[in-house]
């Protein structure tokens, strides 16, 4: 991954926290990584447990962010989730998976945050 890729995945992942935190979330852990991947953000939104994924486009030309969580990225984070929620000993909290799409652009970021943008069973 190019060091540009990754500055652009740095920068909105900082604003997706931002975002999230003003809307009452508690970030946990950020880029929580497991062998099987890795999970951008997880927060908690009063008890429920939410794992994010965060897309950051730099210009509308391959479409939103939201556009490029696959069926197998949302099968892995399902399986990490599972993990991080057993190993944290949180198996009583609801979970939930959010995205947050982030556009930059030269009037500034537009930030989406899709709540419950899929569920453990897609």
């Amino acid at each position: 991954m190019s060091r540009a890729r990754v500055t652009l995945g740095e920068i909105g992942e900082n604003l997706a926290c931002e975002e999230l935190v003003r809307r009452g979330y508690e970030i946990l852990v950020r880029r929580w990584r497991l062998r099987g991947g890795e999970i951008d953000i997880i927060a908690l939104d009063g008890r429920s447990v939410v794992f994010v994924e965060v897309k950051t486009r730099a210009g509308a030309e391959y479409g939103t962010g939201a556009d490029a969580i696959t069926w197998q990225k949302r099968r892995r984070m399902v399986g990490l989730a599972a993990h991080f929620m057993a190993r944290e000993r949180l198996l009583d909290r609801a979970v939930r998976f959010d995205v947050v799409s982030i556009a930059l652009a030269d009037d500034g970021p537009r930030i989406e945050v899709y709540q419950g943008a899929f569920d453990a069973t897609t």
